[in-house]
């Protein structure tokens, strides 16, 4: 893979880049319109869809940073986007054009005064993983076989005004007003913003790696904070496969069950017991050890759950107040999917909406264990997003509802949901951590 030499730094730069991407989509379009003349409908739109997958991945590639970012958010939102886009968008996930050596020796110096290969014994100027926010290098130092994640320079910098010039395209995409979008931004800005504070990275790994110690088949790096900077993590390497390669390739149910086990018991401790959750569940944060332990990576997105959403989020599993549509609405008003200046016809309808939808995604809650392997049940997870995404009349009133704690907690549940299914996780014991409810509790 051709690596790179230098990253667009400056707003107008960035700006420049993103406008020319804009005019390879254009011709893109042009093509497609002739094709539609020789072609079917459905060919014409495959290859513009490729086509414009193809130059807008290598575009945010290059800028690294908060665009590549989302690509990889939305690689995991497949009833969003065409296939071609969440195969390619994908790559985000652990496979990018890396930094060139002359690029990491540079960022190293500029942290440690020196090049990498003289502050630790052995030091490797390939990349062995490239991402959206920086890269991973592999390196030896007073015996210990390392992982040192460098940061991509001026990402951090950049992350404002490359969302500014993101937030147009992502309002039409996900039907947001413009006037009551900020909140939800300012959260992903926010998180993007701490993903980039490798210091407090560094902090979240040794809280997380210590509190999740207990969990059985879980296996940690240690961490290296004498190596390590705001921009540069240093950790213990880690053997094993990323998770979607071990899924693909595992045949032993049990295995599957044992690293599905880990995979929800690491997360609904995070969750129930901390309330503060790595929300950043997709396949390359996680290996797969030779001895088969799951091995959680990569705590820069976690996720705190203020109380006041935690409890009615959850109270909405309750198979008692899916049926009590009073106190259902409550619930649905305290996370404001529903507003008290709804007209009665809407109300009605989103509180039929969210009680199919909830009484479907909060099965695995409702009983001890739970079969993730079910087709039918990710086919009807599927169908009803695709039923309820595709409806005009939602869609033009559905656009900023929900609190702003939604976007990152069900960005967890979905992508814990597809690990497990990915797994073919058939006997999950779903009670071991469950929902703490106060005394406001149903």
């Amino acid at each position: 893979m051709k690596s790179v030499n230098k990253i667009p730094v400056s707003k107008l730069a960035r700006a420049k880049h993103i406008v020319s991407t804009g005019a390879k989509v254009g011709v893109n379009y042009l093509n497609y319109y002739k094709d539609k003349i020789t072609k079917t409908e459905e060919e014409a739109r495959d290859t513009l869809n490729s086509s414009n997958a193809e130059d807008i991945y290598e575009s945010l590639s290059s800028l690294k940073g908060s665009p590549l970012k989302v690509a990889q958010m939305l690689s995991m939102e497949k009833n969003i986007l065409p296939q071609q886009y969440v195969d390619k968008f994908s790559l985000a996930q652990f496979s990018v054009p890396p930094l060139s050596a002359p690029l990491v020796n540079k960022v190293f110096r500029d942290h440690f005064g020196e090049a990498p290969n003289k502050f630790f014994d052995e030091f490797q100027t390939d990349s062995h993983k490239a991402a959206s926010i920086g890269q991973v290098h592999r390196a030896k130092k007073d015996g210990k076989e390392l992982a040192v994640k460098i940061q991509y320079p001026g990402v951090a910098d950049s992350i404002s005004s490359d969302l500014r010039l993101v937030k147009p395209i992502a309002l039409r995409m996900f039907n947001l007003p413009t006037k009551d979008s900020e909140k939800y931004f300012k959260e992903v800005e926010g998180k993007l913003l701490e993903e980039t504070d490798y210091t407090l990275e560094l902090q979240q790994s040794i809280e997380v790696s210590e509190a999740c110690a207990h969990i059985p088949n879980l296996k940690f790096p240690t961490y290296y904070p004498d190596w390590s900077s705001d921009k540069i993590l240093t950790m213990d390497f880690m053997h094993g496969q990323h998770l979607s390669e071990f899924a693909a390739e595992n045949q032993d149910p049990q295995l599957a069950n044992q690293i599905g086990q880990a995979l929800w018991d690491f997360y609904m401790f995070q969750i129930h017991e901390r309330k503060k959750v790595h929300a950043d569940p997709h396949p390359g944060n996680f290996l797969v050890s030779p001895d088969h332990q799951l091995i959680p990576l990569d705590f820069g997105c976690m996720k705190t759950i203020p109380i006041d959403f935690y409890e009615p989020y959850f109270q909405l599993a309750n198979p008692q107040l899916l049926k009590n549509q009073d106190d259902f609405q409550q619930k649905l008003l305290q996370l404001e999917i529903i507003k008290a200046s709804d007209k009665p016809a809407d109300r009605q309808l989103f509180t039929e909406i969210f009680q199919q939808l909830i009484s479907l995604l909060a099965k695995p809650f409702q009983q001890d264990t739970f079969n993730f392997a079910d087709k039918n049940f990710f086919d009807q997870v599927y169908g009803i997003a695709e039923k309820y995404g595709n409806q005009k009349e939602l869609k033009s009133m559905s656009g900023n509802r929900g609190s702003e704690h939604f976007l990152y907690i069900n960005r967890t549940f979905f992508g814990l949901y597809s690990l497990m299914h990915q797994l073919q996780a058939s006997h999950i014991n779903t009670a071991n951590y469950t929902p703490q409810i106060g005394e406001s509790g149903v």
